[in-house]
């Protein structure tokens, strides 16, 4: 990941004093704005949400938490999908599932490690290796795990990404994870991640992305071509074991 710098009081003089230690040049660089224009947040926009049923939103967004980790993206969404496909627990003994809780059900070394801070982050088969994993730990039992990669950006490719979102957004009876390179969408930084579709407006053609990196950034909506743009973007080579990879769906069906 790209450094971010910290806000708080004490390093907020830290950074002032690093800032003086600067050649004019770097440091009167124009700061970047929060989002780039290829992102629309939701308190700016949220009149779909207000004139439509929008199921998959209502469903799962009380449940989308920020990530625990740094690295820990993929279990952050996956656990608000699967809270979101079971809904709100019935009894007052039982809790709503966590992060860290859905991890040691899953018991996976590999997930752990790679969730932990400072861990790589996923690839996107271990991204459906894992949900498929949680899904049998859940009571979600039956339930199917269906990848979707992109090969090109060509328009049967996004014709066929339209038609994923749109049956998505038909119900809240699945769920959908996306596997992308953040920054094509927010325009801050060249990585991979993790995180949920929360609504498709088609005839905006546009997509409200249910972000777990809340320590950053709130749900926004993207375009759908730009969302295309974004699952076939490659990781970059700093990312180390992650350099090459590029993104997909992975829909989770009750």
């Amino acid at each position: 990941m790209t450094l971010r710098f910290p806000t708080t009081p004490l390093a907020a003089l830290a950074l002032g004093a690093f800032f003086l230690s600067l050649p004019a040049s770097a440091a009167e660089e124009t700061p970047l704005p929060k989002l780039g224009p290829n992102a629309v947040p939701i308190t700016a926009d949220n009149a779909y949400l207000r004139s439509h049923d929008a199921p998959d939103y209502w469903a799962f967004s009380p449940f989308v938490k920020p990530q625990f980790t740094t690295s820990a993206c993929s279990i952050a969404a996956v656990t608000a999908a699967l809270n979101g496909l079971g809904g709100l627990p019935a009894l007052a003994e039982e809790t709503v599932t966590t992060q860290p809780a859905l991890l040691e059900a899953v018991n996976s070394a590999d997930w752990s490690a790679l969730s932990a801070e400072g861990g790589d982050g996923v690839k996107f088969d271990q991204l459906v290796e894992f949900t498929r994993a949680a899904v049998n730990v859940t009571g979600l039992h039956g339930a199917e795990v269906a990848p979707w990669k992109p090969a090109d950006d060509s328009a049967d490719t996004l014709a066929a990404l339209k038609a994923a979102l749109t049956a998505n957004e038909a119900s809240a009876t699945d769920a959908l994870l996306i596997y992308f390179n953040q920054g094509v969408v927010t325009g801050d930084w060249d990585g991979p991640h993790v995180s949920l579709i929360g609504a498709y407006d088609a005839e905006a053609d546009k997509v409200l992305i249910l972000e777990v990196d809340q320590e950053w950034y709130i749900p926004y909506w993207t375009p759908t071509p730009v969302l295309l743009a974004a699952l076939l973007k490659p990781t970059s080579a700093e990312h180390g074991p992650l350099e090459g990879e590029t993104g997909g769906l992975v829909r989770i069906m009750k």
